[in-house]
């Protein structure tokens, strides 16, 4: 018996398979301009007898009729990441279009937390529009910054940051230092927005920017708090949504 997880989110739709002996499968697709479309290609990849139960958070969580549970992100993206390491006690997630900063109890429980959904600065939304006027691929970004003076960059705005930015090319500014600059805005930003929680141990970082190594410790520099990943650190919210989808599925039987 099986429990599925599906994290809807404003960039990518992700799902997770989770059985008796942890993770079974995960898959993984952009967000489409329909987000029923994308969730109902998750749900149908993973849908069989199998499947006890089902969990949808994130904020297409309403859009499967077939879910038999909608869970808030702050609830899923904690037990995710908890999954994934039991010693944090606190998840910073950056998301494509939000940020979230949870604290936890020694139970791994969700004691507090704060979210951003109300600007795209310091999202990962921003930065791939941030990369775009640069010219370069996100996907490269540990490289492409190697090495690189940051740049200070004082908006924190879209429209104005990328304003910025042009006029920084137009000096000649090297592009990585203004993209390890543009890291450092959205980091010092995002440690500056976790404060409003009370932080204490090491902190769980998840979101498609937890992939490169450059957000973890700069992040970790500026929280001065020791900052820790995982391969399956995008898939937090699903996870999360898996194993609450499991255990149901098992106190049915």
């Amino acid at each position: 018996m099986y429990g599925l997880g599906i994290d809807s989110g404003s960039t990518t739709t992700k799902g997770v398979l989770v059985g008796e002996g942890g993770i079974v499968e995960t898959f993984i697709t952009p967000t489409s301009a329909s987000p029923r479309d994308s969730i109902y290609e998750v749900y149908k990849r993973f849908c069989s007898d199998s499947v006890g139960f089902t969990v949808t958070t994130g904020y297409g969580r309403e859009l499967l009729t077939e879910s038999d549970k909608k869970v808030t992100e702050i609830t899923c993206h904690a037990k995710g990441a908890a999954f994934l390491n039991p010693h944090i006690r606190a998840v910073i997630d950056i998301g494509g279009q939000d940020c979230k900063a949870i604290s936890l109890d020694k139970d791994l429980n969700v004691s507090d937390f704060v979210m951003n959904d109300k600007c795209a600065a310091g999202t990962g939304r921003f930065v791939e529009v941030m990369m775009r006027t640069l010219g370069e691929n996100i996907d490269g970004l540990d490289s492409f910054v190697s090495g690189r003076t940051p740049v200070n960059i004082s908006s924190m705005c879209t429209v104005f940051a990328e304003s910025e930015i042009v006029s920084l090319l137009a000096k000649g500014t090297p592009k990585g230092d203004i993209a390890l600059g543009i890291i450092h805005s959205i980091c010092r930003r995002t440690a500056f927005f976790a404060q409003k929680v009370h932080i204490e141990g090491d902190v769980f970082f998840s979101g498609g920017l937890a992939r490169f190594a450059v957000f973890r410790d700069t992040l970790e520099k500026y929280l001065e708090h020791r900052v820790v990943t995982d391969s399956m650190s995008q898939y937090a919210g699903a996870i999360g949504a898996g194993v609450i989808a499991y255990k149901k599925a098992v106190a049915a039987i």
